[in-house]
């Protein structure tokens, strides 16, 4: 039953997306080009809406029940209705943050999804206590916004979402969890779908709509998946989600660094830079797409690893990305501490020799 209403999932979206493409121009929800976009002509937003109808009819030909299920479909409805009215009116970041905190606390409180403890590597545990809610609540909510950020080029977000939900599904089959990999399935043959058409040159983009149904959707997977387990286990879901991740944190400490508002736009996101690199936007695209393939290798290596090997693959990745920022500048040009130690080791090693 299962791989018929994939099978239906992906369907539905391809002939469901035109439709909301023209629904999207009746009712205005459209994007017009500016300083900050990359397209050049209006395009429709809303094209979340298929991924979220697609997602909902394979929700109720499978049926995946679980007890959070109720909490994350009401909480999914939530983040659609927010992600609809910014595409219609575009919203305020506050009023955003309210939609987004609405879907994270009925998931938290009503369906009692709350990370209480971790199991640290080197035995006791790690409690939460009455940090485990707004703990919960910002993992919600930060990986909601960090696809809502990396949805700036042609089938970025669907793209670098897509490889994460292979990744939550493949490690969800390996432990034997149904609900995770049916929903994360189900999410994801509706995406590709929608892929389809918003892939580089898109004709309709996801917008709001989708960017934090999408996020919604994976960072409540990933917590069902890892929630109350080992320290080793739990850097997974970040693992995977390393390149959102990363560029949100990255974007953050930027505006520390040049002391601006962290609500504001500029174009220095991991896309931006790459773009003015030189890479063409599909090549852009494809390399990002790459990255996210390469992390979620790494999470399904780093799982079967011990505890030495784990932590040495931690120090690896974290390496990696930090000197990836500083190649292309995600900071700024002068931010480059890893690339100036180098720089320093190598010319004295040309000096001594």
């Amino acid at each position: 039953m299962l791989y018929m209403t994939l099978i239906i999932c992906f369907a539905l979206s391809v002939f469901i997306t035109p439709f909301i493409k023209k629904f999207a121009f009746l009712i205005g929800a459209t994007d017009r080009p500016n300083q900050r976009k990359v397209h050049q002509t209006v395009m429709p937003r809303l094209g979340g809406l298929a991924i979220y109808i697609s997602f909902m009819i394979g929700m109720l030909l499978v049926h995946p029940v679980n007890q959070f299920s109720l909490a994350i479909l009401v909480g999914s409805f939530i983040i659609l209705i927010t992600g609809i009215l910014d595409d219609l009116f575009e919203l305020s970041a506050k009023y955003k943050l309210i939609g987004q905190l609405a879907a994270a606390c009925i998931v938290v409180f009503w369906g009692n999804l709350q990370v209480d403890f971790i199991n640290l590597p080197f035995g006791g545990q790690l409690q939460f206590g009455f940090l485990s809610i707004p703990f919960t609540i910002i993992w919600i909510v930060g990986i909601t916004n960090s696809i809502n950020l990396i949805d700036g080029l042609d089938g970025l977000a669907a793209g670098v979402s897509s490889i994460a939900l292979i990744t939550i599904s493949g490690m969800a089959i390996i432990q034997g969890n149904f609900y995770v990999m049916a929903v994360g399935l189900i999410v994801l043959t509706s995406t590709i779908g929608f892929l389809i058409y918003n892939f580089h040159p898109a004709s309709i983009f996801m917008g709001d709509t989708g960017a934090l149904f999408l996020g919604y959707i994976i960072s409540v997977l990933s917590l069902l998946g890892y929630k109350n387990v080992t320290f080793i286990s739990f850097v997974i879901p970040v693992i995977i989600l390393a390149v959102p991740i990363s560029d949100t944190f990255f974007a953050i400490l930027r505006r520390v660094i040049h002391k601006k508002p962290l609500g504001a736009p500029d174009k220095q996101h991991l896309h931006h830079c790459m773009l003015r690199m030189g890479y063409s936007h599909r090549q852009t695209v494809l390399l990002i797409y790459a990255m996210s393939a390469f992390f979620g290798l790494i999470a399904v290596i780093y799982s079967q690893a011990r505890i030495g090997g784990a932590i040495f693959l931690i120090a690896v990745v974290i390496i990696i990305i930090e000197i990836i920022a500083e190649k292309i500048g995600l900071v700024g040009r002068n931010y480059r501490p890893i690339l100036n130690i180098l720089q320093t080791l190598r010319t004295n090693t040309v000096k001594n020799r």
